[in-house]
């Protein structure tokens, strides 16, 4: 089993970005996402996908729906400056491996990296 992993801290107050909902799409496929989560209480994803699943030439999306998560901490939402979606998009060189996508969240900002 591949194992996808994240943990979004809120870069404003330094608190865990808690149940952000959270998809894994591969471009590929248009059936649909290859799991719709949400981060648990301290702001932590684990997530298994299966080896067979996963192709190691193709892209995929973790779409982070961050727009909710700033609704409900009373931050005004206007076009320009709350971003509603973060959108990693990486590779799977390795069907058993473990990808970890930490995630700093700010209102106008965010900053990711992927490790493995």
């Amino acid at each position: 089993m591949a194992l996808i992993t994240s943990h979004t801290l809120n870069g404003v107050d330094g608190t865990h970005a808690s149940y952000i909902r959270v998809q894994l799409v591969e471009l590929e496929n248009t059936e649909g996402p290859m799991f719709d989560s949400h981060m648990d209480s301290e702001g932590r994803l684990s997530q298994a996908v299966s080896p067979k699943d996963i192709n190691p030439l193709n892209s995929y999306d973790l779409v982070f729906f961050t727009g909710h998560y700033w609704e409900s901490r009373m931050v005004k939402m206007e076009k320009d400056n709350i971003s509603e979606q973060i959108v990693v998009r990486f590779r799977m060189p390795d069907p058993e491996g473990h990808y970890h996508v930490p995630l700093i969240l700010n209102p106008k900002s965010y900053t990711v990296w992927l490790s493995r």
